[in-house]
């Protein structure tokens, strides 16, 4: 047998293994979230009053508590798995921190843009949303699926810190030029996007810095006061469904606030569709593949996929109500962002997974097994 058969063959073996051990709750978890996705729907589109109920609940002003609190259930667990002393680590790996930023800046809105006049050429309103989807880089459910993927939890951390900080320096300039400057200089339709960088940063500050601080409290007192063996064998083992329930909530909130948009409008919901779609797959696969090329193991080059293909739903959509209406085009476009990403990015977590058994190297060596 060769090298290569054997390492397949080992590949399968443990992933069949990995697949016994899961629970009810992870080992359907695709039926559970397509489940949350119709309950979501119908509950936005045939119960009075949720959508008023919900929309009234809010952190701060464009800030929807349902979602924040679904999100803060979501991520906390995945950040309190972080081994935070190894971060150093990834923040050494120039390949991948490099790549990761020219391709979440450079090329993600650059390829948004091209899809979203491309393909929507005579709707300019769920065009322009499209644009702001691309410029808004993914900094929380990218968690989920990373880790869903076996991905580098630490690589993650690291990247969508670095994601956050280039958000709150680069959303705005990034949209006057994709939405005035480039479409000037091409002859095209021109529009504004007021934004201040405030916005944005309380955007981060709220769904990315407060679990990744309880995160890094839990990790760090834990261990001080009861030892890394029962923190990591006691401790996260416990709180690690929370995880997929908190995605699970979270999903039900988003498409139930907007249920009545979606179900109301399915041909538009269609055509917002396609270059999403499109998006998404081609930020994946050409990341994975670079990822491959660049020498990276498994575990990095998952990492740098999903952070590349997620983006912000909760920074466009707010960005875009603030800016256009709650009714407008631009809202829809944002709002069916996460009906086709949480779908796709699930199905592009078995394709990884299938996948590493074409790397050499499947987890980077500095990396200590999964609690």
């Amino acid at each position: 047998m060769s090298r290569t058969e054997t390492r397949t063959e080992s590949a399968g073996t443990a992933e069949s293994s990995v697949v016994g051990k899961l629970s009810l709750l992870d080992r359907f978890l695709p039926v559970w979230i397509g489940a949350a996705m119709i309950a979501g729907l119908l509950l936005g589109r045939f119960v009075p009053g949720m959508n008023t109920a919900l929309n009234s609940l809010h952190v701060t002003s464009g800030v929807s508590l349902p979602i924040f609190i679904g999100l803060l259930v979501m991520m906390y667990p995945v950040l309190a798995k972080v081994r935070y002393d190894r971060l150093d680590t990834v923040t050494g790996d120039k390949r991948l921190l490099v790549s990761s930023l020219v391709i979440n800046w450079l090329v993600g809105p650059a390829v948004m843009f091209a899809l979203a006049w491309t393909l929507l050429p005579d709707l300019p309103e769920y065009r322009t949303g499209l644009i702001i989807v691309g410029l808004a880089r993914c900094i929380a459910m990218v968690i989920i699926w990373n880790d869903l993927a076996c991905g580098d939890r630490e690589a993650a951390a690291v990247l969508v810190a670095l994601n956050s900080v280039f958000q709150v320096i680069a959303f705005a300039g990034l949209g006057w030029f994709y939405l005035s400057a480039l479409p000037g200089w091409l002859g095209l339709d021109t529009v504004g996007l007021d934004v201040s960088a405030w916005s944005i940063a309380r955007s981060v500050l709220i769904f990315l810095g407060i679990p990744l601080l309880a995160g890094y409290l839990s990790r760090r007192f834990g261990e001080r006061g009861r030892g890394r063996q029962w923190y990591e064998a006691r401790f996260l083992p416990k709180v690690g469904p929370l995880a997929p329930a908190g995605l699970l909530f979270t999903i039900v909130v988003l498409f139930a606030l907007q249920g009545e948009a979606i179900t109301s409008r399915p041909l538009d919901v269609a055509r917002i569709a396609l270059p999403l779609l499109a998006y998404f797959t081609i930020m994946w696969a050409g990341s994975f593949a670079l990822g491959k090329g660049l020498g990276l193991p498994y575990d990095r080059s998952a990492t740098l996929a999903f952070t590349a293909a997620g983006n912000n739903f909760e920074l466009a959509i707010a960005v875009a109500i603030a800016t256009f209406g709650v009714t407008s085009g631009q809202a829809l476009a944002g709002v069916v962002g996460p009906l086709i990403e949480v779908p796709v990015l699930v199905a592009l977590v078995y394709v990884s997974l299938a996948a590493r058994r074409w790397f050499t190297s499947t987890r980077h060596t500095e990396h200590a097994p999964r609690p």
